[in-house]
């Protein structure tokens, strides 16, 4: 068996040792044992031992009452840190013997493979320069974690990094070991669960975090990475304003089934990263204010400093004084709901303009380096987060709009726009965005959901016009979806552009994008209003939900090309937004491989996507990993724009599409025409129990009903805390099955070995198919769901072993990800302390059932706290 890197293993069993050593201070040493035996019968009963199972369960069943939470909180915490452990081993420091990260080599790759088909440097440097990925933080799943245990999940891995250094003294080590001490020990005495469901404001402060701790320091030093790849490959570094990646949110914008986000939180998430940024800058700017004392300047920095022996100083102090008026006044207004004072910085260019003047005249003085240097970081931080850290987006359902346009309508005495045709909404729409006058009088008294809508649309309009992103529109399927919002806004007082992106998210809207698109282009009307690419964004989440990830998956490619088609027919450009969840049922999974999988043609240099809730810690919660992931993007981007992957044989595209027509039969089969799956879903997972989690602000359903009203990221929780993780697999064993009886082998080999889009989606299969585990789930149903219902479990196991069986015919190996040991290591070794954590949850949810609203709060806690673990074990909430 491959062994894990010893130096990753050293700091688990170091953080394992400090957490065992708490948890004795505060329970005795027999408890501590009673862990560690329960810890060994995993780790026997993994190896096949039915001793080790025996005993793993008489001692989980023996628990007191008082002993379930901390037991469960035990094993929820050690997954943590071997969490912190895994992501600072991304990052550790590598001796000079040692080969640089991946992402870290990337891009050189990338270039010297462009300079190999006869690029210039010339043209390298403008291809990254004109790069434009921006990723969207959004809060759903949302995070786990509290955000008072993050920081101390940071803090301890800035400790990993000061004891990895091998000249350290004995008091130094000491030092480290006793600082770590004493973080597990606040982390265990920490109350891991929150007490109340975040509001949108909380979520937004916990993204701003993320920026304000990790992001603000990995953006300059991402940069500075790309100057020396480029001067390495021959090429100019990238220009002081060149913004080849950006950062956009939904917190505080995504309104889609979310009655908590109302025009106010979004005013106020707006004007709350306003301050931030003006109070991170002005850390920036005080910052160099002191180390700029220098006397030599230019002619043109004098002109502006006048007379003095500290020019650098006289420029930046008046900009300090503007920023810290600036800051005081957003905080009033924020405080007091006080509109925005028009002396107050509004537009990036006032802080960007002396900054540049003083890095021109550091480099005319000689100073080339200083510039280079803390001043650098600081222009390129204003260029990459302006004044408002984030553009917002705004998302809201199709049908909300539609519902206003029907009381406009019938408020005029026009009839009822729900019951109009598509050309008659069309011509509505078109003839009143040409039109003059208002549309609506003061007169017009809507209802509270339409006057939303409304409100929401005149704070776009009171908005800077840099501080927002992307109005998207969900569950989009017409072109009038789009020119309903161009007039609601037009009606608001919208006078610049501002994108509007519908989002097709189910198999028939995905189906139908190329042919929507194609006609709202075909209105002159809206093309001469259009200003730069055409956004569309893809849904991943819901497509899969719908039809199963096989069908989804070939839906959303086809869907691309179609639409590139479409734009290069009409000349307009095409900017594509992904909307990609955490797990690979929700389309996710790593992002080179998900960027080099995409249809030729349809990542042009543009790439935007969604990073959704505890991926952001984990892709960027530390500043470190941050650089890492943004170079990857960085170069992946350019990689797919200049390298692009085959295009499809017609032969592939044909065995797709006969497996993506079996991939939606298999899957709609079991979750819409098997009459027990709703019963059977809810007993056997803790679907019901998953809304009582405080994780994020959204309700977890957009309305009664069975799986159809589930949101994709609770139906996607549920299966991996059972770990049976139907969505993401369920479907492809029926495809690969089918397409290998009809003597397809071969192809599928073909397929895997030259089509990115095939080997990707095979890769994350075979992923997610060894995170998977019918033993686990079986003991769900063994104690949660009525013997009546069970043969509906059987039967999915046996779908699951099919599967994994398909996969590792098409692999030609012996066991899931065999050539990835290391990475099938890291799996492996979490089972020993996830198979508690499965067992005690199964046993929580069986006194909670039966208990029903006389369960104490103990239990209730002890199991939200299994959830939580869970979900850390395997890297994966929804």
């Amino acid at each position: 068996m491959t062994q894990i890197d010893q130096r990753l293993r050293d700091n688990v069993n170091l953080l394992g040792t400090l957490l065992g050593n708490t948890m004795a201070e505060q329970r005795g040493s027999e408890f501590l044992e009673k862990i560690e035996l329960i810890r060994t019968g995993a780790k026997a009963a993994r190896r096949g031992s039915q001793e080790g199972r025996q005993q793993l369960e008489a001692t989980l069943e023996n628990l007191a009452e008082d002993e379930l939470l901390p037991v469960a909180r035990g094993f929820s915490q050690f997954l943590n840190l071997a969490n912190i452990a895994d992501q600072y081993h991304l990052m550790r420091r590598r001796r000079d013997d040692e080969t640089p990260a991946f992402e870290n080599q990337m891009l050189a790759q990338v270039l010297e493979r462009l300079k190999a088909q006869g690029e210039s440097p010339q043209a390298l440097a403008k291809a990254v320069a004109e790069l434009d990925v921006e990723l969207v933080l959004t809060a759903h799943p949302t995070e786990v974690s509290r955000r008072t245990l993050i920081m101390k999940y940071d803090y301890i891995a800035q400790q990993l990094g000061k004891l990895d250094h091998q000249d350290l003294s004995q008091t130094e080590r000491d030092t480290i070991v006793n600082k770590l001490r004493t973080l597990i020990t606040e982390v265990w005495y920490t109350n891991e669960i929150r007490s109340s469901q975040p509001v949108p404001q909380d979520e937004a402060r916990w993204g701003f975090a993320v920026i304000e701790r990790s992001l603000w320091y990995a953006i300059p030093n991402v940069l500075r990475h790309v100057d020396n790849t480029l001067r390495e490959a021959g090429a100019d570094p990238l220009p002081l304003t060149a913004t080849p990646i950006r950062f956009a949110s939904w917190m505080g914008g995504d309104r889609d089934g979310n009655p908590n986000v109302t025009a106010k939180v979004t005013s106020h998430v707006l004007r709350l990263a306003r301050w931030i940024a003006a109070d991170l800058y002005l850390r920036d700017i005080s910052k160099l204010t002191s180390e700029l004392s220098m006397q030599n300047a230019s002619a043109e920095l004098l002109a502006v400093a006048g007379a003095s022996d500290e020019p650098y100083r006289v420029v930046l102090k008046k900009l300090r004084a503007r920023l810290r008026y600036t800051r005081a006044e957003l905080l009033d207004a924020i405080t007091n709901n006080l509109p925005l004072p028009a002396n107050i910085i509004h537009d990036q260019n006032e802080l960007l303009e002396p900054l540049l003047l003083c890095h021109r005249s550091l480099h005319d003085s000689g100073m080339g380096n200083v510039a280079d240097g803390d001043l650098l970081d600081c222009i390129r931080r204003v260029t990459t987060f302006g004044l408002s850290l984030v553009r917002m987006d705004i998302r809201q359902d199709a049908a909300r709009h539609t519902s206003a346009m029907d009381e406009i309508t019938q408020w005029l005495g026009l009839g009822a726009y729900q019951e109009w045709t598509e050309a008659q909404r069309q011509a509505f729409l078109l003839k009143e965005l040409n039109n003059k006058r208002p549309l609506l009088s003061a007169d017009f008294a809507p209802s509270a959901d339409t006057q939303e809508v409304l409100d929401t649309c005149k704070v776009i309009a009171r908005a800077p016009m840099a501080s927002m992103g992307t109005y998207v529109i969900s569950m989009a399927s017409n072109p009038s979806d789009v020119l309903a919002v161009k007039l609601l806004l037009k009606e608001a007082g919208v006078r610049r552009t501002m994108r509007i992106a519908p989002l097709f998210e189910t198999l028939d809207d995905l189906d139908n994008a190329a042919e929507a698109i194609r006609q709202l282009l075909s209105l002159d009307d809206y093309r001469q209003r259009l200003v730069g690419p055409q956004e569309v964004m893809i849904g991943y989440s819901d497509s899969a939900k719908d039809a199963g990830t096989t069908a989804a998956a070939w839906a959303q490619y086809r869907a691309q090309e179609e639409l590139v088609k479409v734009c290069a027919e009409q000349g307009v450009e095409l900017l594509l937004f992904h909307g990609r969840g955490g797990t690979v049922g929700r389309g996710g999974g790593p992002a080179h491989e998900a960027i080099l999988s995409q249809p030729p043609g349809s990542v042009a240099g543009r790439f935007r996507t969604t990073e959704q809730g505890e991926v952001i810690r984990f892709k960027y919660g530390m500043p470190d990993v941050a650089v890492q992931n943004i170079n990857l993007y960085l170069a992946a981007v350019l990689e797919a724009t200049y390298l692009p992957p085959v295009a499809p044989k017609p032969e592939w595209r044909a065995v797709m599409d006969r497996m993506a027509a079996d991939g939606l039969q298999g899957y709609r089969q079991v979750v819409r025409d098997e009459p027990q799956f709703v019963d059977y879903f809810r007993q056997a997972t803790p679907e019901q129990e998953l809304g009582r989690l405080p994780l994020g602000s959204r309700p977890a359903r957009r309305r009664t009903g069975g799986i159809e009203s589930l949101r994709a990221i609770p139906w996607i929780f549920a299966w991996t805390q059972t770990r049976l993780m139907l969505p993401a697999w369920l479907g492809w064993e029926t495809a690969l099955t089918n397409a290998r009886a009809r003597g397809e082998g071969e192809l599928l080999n073909q397929m895997r070995d030259q089509w990115p889009f095939f080997r990707a989606r095979i890769d994350m299969l075979e992923m997610v198919l060894l995170k998977a585990d019918s033993g686990i789930a079986r003991l769900y149903d063994e104690r949660l769901v009525e013997p009546k219902l069970r043969p509906l479990g059987e039967k999915l196991y046996a779908h699951l072993q099919q599967a994994v069986e398909q996969v590792l015919t098409l692999t030609g190996e012996a066991h899931l990800l065999e050539r990835h040991p290391i990475v099938r290591a890291s799996i492996s070794v979490r089972d020993t302390y996830l198979d508690p954590l499965h067992l005690l949850q199964v046993e929580l949810l069986e006194r909670s059932r039966k208990l029903g609203d006389q369960q104490g709060a103990a239990i209730e806690r002890a199991m939200l706290v299994t959830v939580a673990g869970i979900a850390a074990g395997l890297r994966n909430t929804g």
